[in-house]
């Protein structure tokens, strides 16, 4: 399993850095190559359930998520959510954290913990998997973050 975490400070309250981050459709503009969709009526909460799609045309692969665990940020109180992967190619889980500091500015740490298939040709290949997503996702959380702030201004 390849793990990794991302943080990055944002300026941006944690509620609005919050909504941003659990907009689930909104990757899409953050992960390159990326559309997703929610497949539940309500996108939020536990239980709730959406799928990325990342690849171009016919070449891609699904990776569709639950959410395990919903936490908002509340007043000082960090934000948390969990979501485990169940995809074909890609599973295992994330976890959000959305932490408030002082000047309404927050801190949001992405961790990845991760299998891809087919693990008998990818199980040596974990400390490359780790690096490459490492690499991507600082690029994700970076997007996020002008996201987050830009929504902030609009607060």
């Amino acid at each position: 399993m390849a793990r990794f975490t991302v943080v990055r400070d944002v300026r941006a309250s944690a509620a609005t850095a919050w909504a941003v981050l659990v907009d689930w459709p909104r990757h899409g503009d953050w992960v390159p190559l990326t559309t997703v969709r929610t497949l539940t009526p309500r996108p939020d909460g536990v239980g709730a359930r959406f799928v990325a799609r990342t690849g171009v045309g016919p070449l891609g692969f699904d990776d569709p998520m639950t959410v395990t665990a919903w936490e908002p940020p509340d007043g000082d109180r960090a934000g948390r959510c969990e979501v485990v992967k169940s995809g074909r190619v890609v599973h295992g889980g994330a976890v959000f954290t959305v932490t408030p500091l002082s000047g309404s500015r927050c801190r949001v740490a992405w961790t990845e913990d991760v299998t891809v298939s087919p693990r008998r040709l990818t199980r040596h290949a974990d400390p490359l998997v780790g690096l490459a997503g490492r690499f991507a996702f600082a690029t994700t959380l970076r997007a996020f973050a002008k996201d987050a702030e830009r929504a902030a201004v609009r607060d």
